[in-house]
This record gives structure tokens, sequence and C-alpha cells, in this order.
């Protein structure tokens, strides 16, 4: 029963869009899985209460530094558990990584982004100091296609020594769209750009459980 918390300290770099994407391909393969909407803003909350279709996966909003002691009891039933992290909120982020098996890192390809992220790796330095077992790596989230600074971003991530998963999710606007109505892109369009790499993505993170 994996736990991932969707993690980085910086704001604004698509956590909830990763998070309920994933969260909705895990379901609509059949894997029951928790969303649990860590951040005090609440958007994956919105976000479900947009939602006119039946869930796929349940929403608990807890945004508090318990998340560690209440994981064993919210997961048990799950499959995958997700943990849509806050920014800048360094004790709620802390106790996400103590409840998890992975956490995975959007970073948006630019340098603020890439400087920005030693944040969080710090954060999981820390934390490894306890729990030497936990995965972590990076995603590129919002990459615009052919150009320079997306194929960068991998060289300029390596100083950091954590793993850059293979799938990069683009910038398009099919994931405001579908999130506006309470959907994922694995939904309006499963056939789509984005659905496919949001599957491959998610293929990416079952490898590392593998």
């Amino acid at each position: 029963m994996p736990v991932i918390a969707v993690l980085n300290q910086k704001g604004g770099v698509g956590k909830t869009t990763i998070c309920t994407n994933l969260a909705a391909c895990l379901a609509l393969a059949g894997e029951k899985t928790l969303y649990i909407d860590a951040d005090p803003q609440g958007s994956a909350l919105d976000w479900n209460a947009a939602r006119k279709q039946a869930p796929l996966f349940n929403v608990v909003g807890i945004p508090k530094n318990t998340i560690h002691r209440d994981i064993a009891n919210l997961s048990q039933p799950y499959r995958w558990t997700l943990i849509d992290g806050p920014p800048r909120v360094y004790d709620v982020a802390k106790s996400a990584m103590a409840a998890a098996d992975m956490v995975l890192i959007p970073v948006q390809p630019s340098p603020y982004d890439v400087w920005a992220a030693k944040e969080i790796v710090d954060l999981i330095n820390e934390v490894w100091i306890h729990k030497p077992n936990l995965k972590a790596a990076f995603a590129i989230n919002r990459k615009i296609v052919n150009t320079a600074i997306g194929r960068d971003v991998i060289d300029a991530l390596a100083d950091y020594k954590l793993p850059v998963l293979k799938t990069s999710i683009c910038q398009r606007v099919s994931f405001a769209e579908s999130a506006q109505q309470g959907l994922t892109v694995v939904e309006t369009d499963p056939n789509g750009q984005a659905a496919n790499e949001i599957t491959g993505l998610t293929a990416n993170i079952r490898e590392q459980f593998k």
C-alpha cells in the first residue's frame, strides 16, 4: 500500500494537478486510491466539490502535522495513498514525508524552480536520517515542448543527486480545462497527449515499487 507525498516548498509548481491526475489514473486502473489534501488552501477539496460525476477516489482534508500518526488507519483500506502537500509549511511537509514511502517533487523547467528545489531536498535529507528507505524523485511539470530549457532542466537538477522520472508533463491547456469541471485529463481525453503523459508518469512511479 504505497504512500506517495507530492511535495515542493515552492508554490505554483502544479502539485495538485499532478496529484489529482495520478490519483485518477490509478483509480481508473481499478486500484482503490485515497487522496489527502494537506494544503490549507484546499485546492483538491475545491476540485472535488466542482465534480458532477461520481468520485473516482476519496478526498480528505488534513492540513495538519499529524499525517504521519494518522496514516496507518487512513490508508489501510486503500491500494494507493497520495498526499498533496503545502508549500512553505515546514512541519506539515515533514509529517507528510514521515508518512510516505516516496516523495514526488514536481519542478518546472526554470532556473528559479531548480534553485528553489534545494529547500525540499534539504528537508528530505533531514528525514533520511530517521527514514533511510524513503524514496524520492523529481517529476518535470509544465515543460514547454521543443525548448532548450525543457531539455536542460534534467542536467540542472543533477546536482541534487535525486533521480528524475522519465516522463515529463508538458504545459497543456487540457489540464486547466478538465480541472474546472472537477475532472482529469485521463477522463476528458483518455487518448490525448496529456493523458498519455500522466499514464507514463504513473508507470514510472509503479516502477519504484517493483
